[in-house]
């Protein structure tokens, strides 16, 4: 019985891991469709917010690191205020930019 309940959790552990999402992946997405407005280390781009006439947040800061997952994949793929959805980040791949995203911790 100890022996099944131990395969149990050993299964369950690496299904888990298994769909975890991928930091690394996701900083390449981030790369691609994030960096020109949020910067390479999630820093705004003050040419971009000054343009906008925003203040963007700093992706580091408690603000954005204190919100939910759910939160800041329904900005990337909602909007937010002025910044629009963001197209060329797909549904799927919203897991792995917020990985990226909590790498990013101050």
């Amino acid at each position: 019985m100890r022996t099944l309940i131990g395969l149990s959790v050993l299964v369950t552990v690496s299904a888990v891991s298994a769909m975890a999402a991928d930091a690394k992946a996701g900083q390449a997405i981030y790369d691609k469709s994030c960096k020109s407005c949020h910067g390479p280390d999630g820093s705004p781009n003050a040419a971009i917010a000054k343009m906008m006439k925003v203040d963007m947040k700093d992706l580091k800061s408690p603000e954005v690191q204190g919100l939910s997952d759910a939160e800041i994949k329904t900005i990337a793929t909602e909007g937010k205020g002025k910044m629009k959805p963001v197209k060329t980040v797909t549904a799927s791949d919203t897991d792995n930019v917020v990985a990226f995203v909590r790498t990013l911790k101050k």
